[in-house]
């Protein structure tokens, strides 16, 4: 992924030919280098042939379906996502984030906030320094987005998941506040993404009870979230090739 300041390689997809017109128009003014498709099939094409730094997927996109191109593409791929729908559901927002989108944006929206929000996901998308993040007895892999805990079976996250846990355990046993989870996943602020960081708190949860490890993960009522380790595994390392520091 390239730096977000530096032109990047975008693939729009998008049913509305004028939608997609001028996405496409905005964003090559910003800088950036366009592919602009109208189904789902054009946007594996393209992106099974060629470089691609960004993801802009309609949710009206089928056969198949945005949410199943989504899946497709994090088999194989830590490309940043976003998702454009112009439905009122939450149902798309949260299947969206579940399937590995990193960001949902409503229609209608200005070119201007568009381009403001391709590049805060450029951003966060930025390559880690490191790979594992340990603390006491959990091991977060950032290449292979799984959490272990001890000797368990690695759990499978979803970038979203991933960014919230990297937060969370470089300060483990202390509350991180809600606002600063959502300034680190979205950028910004509102009442749908805290409304959806509750619910990625849940799924969070609930993959962590398959492991018998559900406590871990607790909220501090008004003011955000903690993960809750043994005194005797409060400590934190981080490496970048496997070895603990």
């Amino acid at each position: 992924m390239q730096d977000e300041s530096q032109p990047m390689r975008i693939l729009v997809a998008d049913t509305d030919s004028a939608l997609r017109a001028s996405i496409a128009f905005s964003l090559t003014q910003a800088g950036h280098e366009v592919d602009a498709v109208s189904d789902a099939a054009g946007v594996l094409t393209i992106f099974r042939r060629d470089s691609i730094d960004l993801l802009l997927l309609d949710m009206g996109l089928t056969a198949p379906s945005a949410i199943e191109l989504c899946r497709t593409i994090r088999r194989s791929s830590t490309v940043p996502i976003m998702v454009l729908s112009a439905r009122e559901s939450e149902d798309d927002l949260v299947s969206s984030f579940d399937a590995g989108a990193d960001d949902f944006v409503r229609k209608p929206f200005s070119p201007r906030t568009l381009v403001a929000r391709v590049r805060a996901l450029a951003r966060r998308a930025q390559p880690l320094l490191v790979t594992t993040i340990n603390a006491g007895t959990l091991q977060l892999d950032l290449e292979q987005h799984t959490l272990r805990v001890g000797s368990r079976t690695p759990i499978h996250l979803t970038p979203l998941e991933l960014k919230a846990l990297q937060v969370l355990i470089e300060t483990p046993g202390k509350t991180v506040a809600s606002e600063r989870l959502l300034a680190h996943l979205w950028g910004h602020q509102s009442d749908r993404e805290r409304h959806t960081l509750k619910q990625l708190i849940y799924r969070l949860r609930a993959k962590l009870d398959g492991i018998d490890a559900a406590d871990i993960l607790q909220t501090t009522p008004g003011s955000g979230y903690k993960l809750l380790l043994r005194k005797s595994e409060a400590v934190t390392n981080r490496t970048s090739d496997g070895v603990r520091k």
